[in-house]
Parts: C-alpha cells; structure tokens; sequence
C-alpha cells in the first residue's frame, strides 16, 4: 500500500476565523506526508481560497452560518480533496471560469476578486463541483506527496 496516511476530515462552522483552524487542523492531519514547503504552501493556499469563497458566497453575511466539511484522502497520484458545504449554490451551478485577471493596471483598475478561482484551477487538478439537494460538492486534487516524489 502507498500512502501512509488514513482518510481524515476536517468539520468547522463557517465563521471567518474558522478557515485559519481548519487549515491548522488539515496541514495536522497531512503530517505523515512530510510534505515540502512547497507542497505544503500549495496545499494551504488552495484550501484557504476554496474556503474562504465558501464562507463569503456559500453562507453570505446576514445569512446563518453552517457547517463545512473536509474530506481528504491520500493517493498514489496526490491529495484528493472534497470539500462539502450547505450554503448557497454557485451560480448558473459550476464554478466561476477563473481565468487570469491582467495586473499591469492602474489600481483602480484591479477586480476586487476573481483572483481565487485562477489560483484553485492553475494549481489544482481534476476540479469538479456538483450540488446535491442541499450539499455543495467541490472535489479536487494536488498533485503532492505523489509516488514520483516520495519514493
């Protein structure tokens, strides 16, 4: 067998401050993957984007908070991630495009977001979103603590 770390999850309340103790508890839980800086800022940044989009439009100010769920499992071709919400559900039903947002402009200029969504598809593979009844579903993997990479 590959991977020497179990399935584990991650359960918070989607609070803002929540997404900083689920990261801490996540990047815990992949100790036994002795990942690299590298790897492990990958995997800090992904998760806090993914997050922090599902605290801010999942669950939106004014309305309830609720819960959000970490699933992780590890692979021989990464970290297979899904993370489960019942907040609100992406418009039109799919992600937003996430493409690459021009930054040599005036700052009056920049988006105020859009960045997150570029950053999740360019360093995340496999992407996928579904809602189911009143579950959002968002499943990616990182290609981290791979087989080629830690022989």
């Amino acid at each position: 067998m590959f991977s020497t770390l179990p399935p584990f999850q991650v359960s918070i309340n989607s609070e803002e401050m929540a997404v900083r103790d689920a990261l801490a508890k996540l990047m815990k839980g992949l100790g036994p993957l002795k990942l690299d800086v590298e790897e492990a800022g990958t995997v800090e940044l992904v998760v806090a984007e993914a997050l922090n989009n599902v605290v801010e439009h999942a669950y939106p100010e004014g309305q309830p908070s609720g819960p959000i769920n970490i699933q992780c499992r590890h692979k021989s071709d990464g970290l297979h991630l899904t993370i489960i919400d019942q907040g609100l559900g992406m418009p039109e039903g799919k992600t937003p495009l996430g493409e690459r947002v021009n930054v040599h402009v005036d700052l009056s200029h920049l988006p105020e977001g859009g960045f997150g969504w570029f950053l999740i598809r360019d360093l995340a593979k496999d992407v996928d979103y579904v809602r189911k009844g009143w579950e959002n579903r968002l499943s990616l993997r990182l290609a981290v603590a791979t087989s080629a990479t830690h022989r």
